[in-house]
């Protein structure tokens, strides 16, 4: 964890920076949040970002390839959650400013043009559909995906791209090309960086696509009623993920219930508490990986 007067020189940075599987919907996969670190009041990322994924294929019981699978993908979804509430939190502040300065003006462009907002810069109509996108996923939603797109951890899409999710990409050598590719497509699907960068840009697919609106719309529904949201019901807004369909969204929903992932909701809900100021997410956005450690072990399938 930084120390106190690292941590007070980050926090005064941010200010002066601000007032200063199968269908898978076309995006920009390499999407991630590293970009314009400084310009968007964002730290760097921890070193522990950018460790590779681990080899599951070695394992010869399920629950403990499970158990070491989420612990893995737990700390690095939090962190992506994290550094979506900065933002989210900046956006609140700008919503309260009578006039926006050059600097917030072309944060709020930024984030329009990366959401896919067309609305007129500061107004309303923008500041209420930023906030409806600028938002966090449960991690229940986000394991599961990724531990059904990714066979575990262990698709060659996972272990050669750092892909969990089968998210596509169009640019030739952008990524691996499928093996069964059919004749005539041009699609790859997209390597990245790190496992982080996939859990990243995944986040930021579900939040922009008009194919995921129910996604968001059921996830604004529980912030209006006070409630975290819920992982098998977001669930439900994924149809359009895969050309399975409902098959899809109830498989999804059976292995959130079945590996028992709403606990690491209740994990991250009670990480985050009531103090999503920046400070407190500060501290979890620099900390180490150990302070995401959970105790939580993942059932086996019935």
């Amino acid at each position: 964890m930084l120390a106190g007067t690292q941590l007070t020189a980050m926090l005064f940075g941010l200010a002066l920076a601000f007032a200063g599987g199968a269908l898978h919907i076309p995006d920009n996969a390499q999407e991630d949040d590293t970009a314009d670190i400084t310009l968007d009041a964002l730290p760097e990322l921890p070193d522990w970002a950018h460790t590779p994924l681990p080899d599951f294929t070695g394992y010869q019981d399920t629950a403990e390839k499970k158990a070491a699978f989420f612990s893995y993908l737990y700390p690095r979804i939090v962190l992506a959650n994290t550094r979506i509430l900065m933002l989210r939190d900046k956006l609140d502040y700008a919503a309260t400013l009578e006039t926006l300065d050059e600097p917030e003006t072309q944060w709020l462009e930024r984030q329009a043009d990366r959401l896919r907002v067309d609305a007129e810069t500061g107004s309303a109509e923008q500041f209420e559909m930023l906030k409806r996108r600028l938002d966090v996923l449960p991690p229940s939603l986000v394991m599961a995906q990724a531990a059904n797109e990714s066979a575990w951890g262990t698709s060659r899409f996972a272990r050669e791209g750092n892909n969990l999710f089968g998210q596509w990409c169009f640019s030739k050598g952008c990524g691996l090309v499928p093996l069964a590719r059919a004749d005539g497509a041009s699609h790859e699907v997209a390597a990245f960086e790190s496992p982080y960068a996939s859990i990243r840009a995944y986040i930021t697919n579900i939040n922009r696509h008009d194919t995921y609106r129910a996604v968001r719309n059921e996830r604004e529904l529980a912030r209006e009623e006070g409630r975290f949201p819920d992982g098998n019901e977001l669930a439900r807004g994924l149809i359009g993920y895969s050309e399975r369909g409902a098959a899809y969204v109830k498989e999804i929903q059976a292995m959130i219930r079945h590996n028992n992932l709403g606990y690491y909701d209740r994990e991250f809900r009670e990480l985050i508490g009531k103090d999503t100021g920046i400070p407190a997410l500060m501290q979890l956005a620099t900390g180490e990986e150990s302070r995401f450690e959970t105790s939580g072990i993942a059932r086996k399938e019935g």
